[in-house]
């Protein structure tokens, strides 16, 4: 961690949703959306980098800005959260995920599977689901559920750590697919090969004109260090991984204690 930091209002602003920008009841402090709106009335562009789906940045639609989007299901979604629908997917292949499935289940039995698209939400019967299901979420087994592309693959162990969970799988996926996982309780998450919040966040910069020198980034989770990575300026909530702690530019407060706008404010 380097205890240097720009003191020039960054061009870009990219920030993870829970564990970082939103407090852990699951709300957006009124000081922080503050915070959001002054930087893009100065001219800043700012962006959601999260692996929530498309579906639970609705509630959020007043913080996009002018440009209307969020980077979604960690990379795999650049989704118009005004218009509510995918602007831009890199999907899991159908054979690939079955693939990989059937591996992970060879060697954890006891995993189960569901799955996140750009418009619905499914799983296997016996997945157990944290948040409640929508309406429409398809319920099926194996072969039916990955029958199409999926943005990710999510994979839970009824009681081990998400860290252990993920040191187990990824050796035997990652020359197929991209693992990680953002916190959550016994999950990891699945995307396409070479996707990621950086890769997608790479590819909104330019369309902004702006570099990554130019931007700041800020996260907490395994599935953020790609993007703390590429960001010209990396921030690490003091809540974060560990080994977000370690690698990050700054460390800035928690996110329960607005630590994105903590940082904001010194620059606007």
């Amino acid at each position: 961690m380097s205890a240097q930091r720009s003191t020039r209002p960054p061009c870009l602003i990219a920030t993870d949703l829970d564990g970082t920008l939103i407090h852990d009841d699951r709300s957006i402090s009124p000081r922080t959306k503050a915070a959001v709106l002054a930087a893009q009335a100065a001219g800043s562009v700012f962006v959601m980098v999260t692996a929530r789906p498309p579906r639970w940045l609705h509630d959020l639609a007043d913080l996009v800005g002018d440009h209307g989007v969020a980077i979604v299901a960690n990379g795999a979604i650049l989704y118009d959260v005004v218009q509510r629908k995918a602007i831009r997917t890199r999907l899991i292949d159908p054979a690939v995920a079955l693939e990989v499935a059937t591996a992970i289940r060879q060697e954890i039995p006891e995993v189960e599977f569901a799955v996140e698209r750009s418009s619905r939400y499914g799983q296997e019967p016996r997945y157990l689901n944290r948040w409640p299901t929508p309406d429409d979420t398809l319920v099926a087994e194996l072969e039916e559920l990955l029958a199409e592309p999926a943005a990710k693959l999510l994979v839970r162990h009824p009681s081990w750590h998400s860290d252990d969970l993920l040191a187990r799988i990824d050796p035997l996926v990652r020359h197929r697919v991209a693992a990680s996982h953002s916190g959550g309780h016994s999950l990891v998450e699945i995307a396409a090969s070479g996707v990621s919040k950086a890769s997608m966040l790479a590819d909104f910069a330019a369309e902004q004109g702006i570099s990554a020198a130019d931007t700041i980034a800020f996260g907490d989770s395994l599935n953020d260090l790609p993007m703390l990575a590429w960001a010209g300026t990396s921030y690490g909530v003091a809540n974060a991984h560990p080994e977000v702690l370690a690698m990050v530019d700054v460390i800035c407060p928690a996110n329960n204690e607005d630590g994105v706008a903590t940082v904001l404010e010194e620059f606007f």
